[in-house]
């Protein structure tokens, strides 16, 4: 059974830090491309961030180019998302995703891109 833990929910100050762990099981880990989705309330979800099955290859989106860093342990099965300089704009509901297809590179949160989902992990950016 594919399983995507996620850690790290918080509510932290304008401008602080706040590291996510995506933890995962059931499949090949390091065969998959790694998304990284959040929701906002009242908005679509955005593909924050991804990582290929190796790691070789990243895509940011625009708005968290910089800030954010993404990595993966494919030792443990982890995916990891560090989020510096957080914005109010950045609150949102985060989740890990795994993408459909080996060894494809995914930029999008479409579901026909992937296949599961973790439960997701609230982070709020407010004074």
């Amino acid at each position: 059974e594919v399983q995507l833990v996620e850690s790290g929910r918080g509510l932290v100050q304008p401008g602080g830090s706040l590291r996510l762990s995506c933890a995962a099981s059931g499949f090949t880990f390091a065969s998959f491309t790694m998304i990284c989705v959040r929701q906002a309330p009242a908005k679509g979800s955005e593909c924050v961030s991804s990582i290929s099955a190796s790691g070789g290859m990243i895509y940011y989106a625009h708005s968290v180019k910089g800030p954010f860093t993404i990595s993966r342990d494919n030792s443990r099965s982890t995916v990891y998302l560090q989020m510096n300089s957080l914005k109010p704009e950045d609150t949102a509901v985060y989740y890990c995703a795994k993408a459909r297809r080996p060894l494809y590179m995914v930029r999008s949160s479409n579901r026909d891109r992937s296949d599961y989902w973790g439960q997701g992990t609230q982070v709020t950016v407010s004074s």
